[in-house]
């Protein structure tokens, strides 16, 4: 496989390269100073345990933690932890994410917050390379560590659970001895939801990067105006993604070749900067949030080689992940509706001056009538999605952790929101081409807005006559699963 090479040191990995880690389009390699440096933390922690207690490694763990662990229980104890936070339910992850949370657990590691063996991130990246992944369920974290997820990831690197195949080659990692300094570190993390979220988020910000060149296809049917995205009206209320958005619609738009007949448009032109703009700020957060998640040391306990001790805390609550992923979700339900909004333009004769629903002919025919009942179908399961998960709440463990995050829930719901979106999306786009085809509008190719016209025309079928348009909104999506060029 000839594919970049990233090197991980704990510090400066981007959720775009777990993207690529995740896909196999890059191959992970271990800073070699970041792996001396997980060899200080084994030595560090193993003279702080002698002259303090340390939760997890002295005591139990959870409403446990007041008891001590004797010296003869403490070598099973961290394959008691794997087996006994091993019970996750429900169907398999798939292998991609599952690749994810492999990529993320691997570099958080090196940041060198535990004392975990160096041994075991050299068996993550070897499965990193050769493709396979453990089986993992999909329910039982709940946004304060993937115990479940991790559990798994232990117990298979201890060959008590199996390795699924993945599209590499090689074979499966084999068993490593995982003692008490193992386990606990290895389950203190989020690394399966940071791994999905950063899945989603690639892949949500690639169609909101599209948005743009759609509703630019539909204004262009309208012959609508461009002063809602005047770079006046910005400099006023400089929010930054509506600041973005609008730079972005003038130019592909501007100059216009014609004078917009309506003094103003409807909202799913002149309000896109607002809403289309707070999607792409509500990404940007969620970005924001993932750069830190992916690098940081969040164990509990934690340790640190200056001073040279063990902190108990907080860190691995993922309360900023999910409010980032609600926050995303509820902003791309704003833009699908805005883009439904632009589908009920196109088929008005009122607007476009063609027949209604762009039939072939004003006889009762229903031409694209029907993908703005499948747009608002999909729009209907967004909006479920949409549900902010921060909204739950649970009290576990005997009363001792009493608040949760369910950032796991978030990320599942972010994740499930893409294929949504693009259909929403896709059918605004079969409705705009078909309405430039009827009016005989072929725009520059030389222009990114003409080069995007004709991409999409290439895959849609140019027919008028009332057909079953499920093949033109599959094209339309697999269009925009694409890079865009």
């Amino acid at each position: 496989m000839n594919a970049p090479i990233l090197t991980l040191d704990g510090a400066s990995l981007t959720s775009a390269e777990i993207v690529a880690l995740a896909r196999r389009t890059a191959r992970a390699r271990i800073d070699p100073a970041a792996r001396d440096r997980m060899l200080q933390a084994r030595r560090t922690a193993e003279e702080v345990v002698t002259r303090r207690r340390v939760y997890g490694y002295t005591t139990g763990v959870g409403a446990n933690r007041t008891t001590d662990i004797s010296e003869a229980a403490a070598d099973e104890q961290g394959m008691r932890l794997l087996r006994s936070h091993s019970g996750a339910i429900g169907p398999l992850v798939p292998v991609e994410q599952t690749r994810a949370m492999l990529a993320v657990r691997l570099n958080q590691l090196l940041r060198a917050g535990s004392a975990i063996s160096a041994d075991v991130v050299d068996r993550i990246a070897e499965a990193l390379g050769s493709g396979h992944v453990p089986e993992v369920h999909t329910y039982g974290s709940i946004g304060t560590g993937d115990l479940t997820a991790l559990g798994e990831l232990g117990l298979a690197l201890a060959g008590e659970h199996p390795w699924r195949k993945g599209e590499g080659s090689g074979p499966a990692p084999e068993p490593l001895a995982l003692d008490l300094w193992d386990a606990l570190p290895l389950m203190s993390s989020s690394a399966l939801t940071i791994g999905q979220a950063a899945l989603a988020h690639h892949d949500l910000n690639a169609l909101l990067d599209a948005v743009p060149l759609i509703a630019a296809l539909s204004l262009t049917v309208v012959h609508g105006s461009t002063e809602p995205y005047s770079s006046v009206v910005h400099a006023l209320r400089p929010h930054a993604g509506a600041t973005r958005l609008s730079a972005r619609m003038r130019d592909l738009l501007d100059p216009l070749p014609w004078e917009p007949p309506l003094v103003q448009d409807p909202y799913g032109f002149r309000c896109l900067p607002q809403v289309h703009g707070a999607a792409l700020d509500a990404a940007d957060a969620l970005e924001s949030v993932l750069a830190i998640e992916i690098n940081a040391a969040s164990e509990n306990p934690l340790l640190s080689l200056e001073p040279a001790d063990y902190h108990h805390h907080g860190g691995f609550h993922q309360a900023s992940l999910a409010l980032a992923g609600d926050q995303l979700r509820l902003a791309v339900l704003g833009t699908a509706q805005l883009s439904t909004a632009r589908v009920g333009v196109l088929v008005s004769p009122v607007f476009t001056g063609l027949p209604a629903f762009l039939a072939q002919d004003e006889d009762g025919s229903s031409g694209v009538m029907i993908t703005e009942y499948a747009a608002q179908s999909a729009l209907a399961d967004l909006r479920t999605l949409a549900q902010p998960v921060t909204l739950g709440h649970a009290v576990l463990s005997r009363g001792v952790e009493e608040h949760a995050s369910f950032a796991a829930g978030g990320a599942r719901h972010l994740l499930d929101s893409v294929a949504l979106f693009r259909l929403v999306l896709a059918c605004e786009l079969v409705a705009a081409v078909r309405a430039l085809r009827m009016n005989g509008v072929i725009l520059d190719p030389a222009t990114e807005l003409g080069r995007f016209q004709r991409d999409a025309g290439a895959v849609l079928d140019p027919g008028t006559a009332d057909r079953d348009l499920t093949p033109d909104v599959e094209a339309a999506a697999a269009l925009l699963a694409r890079p865009l060029l």
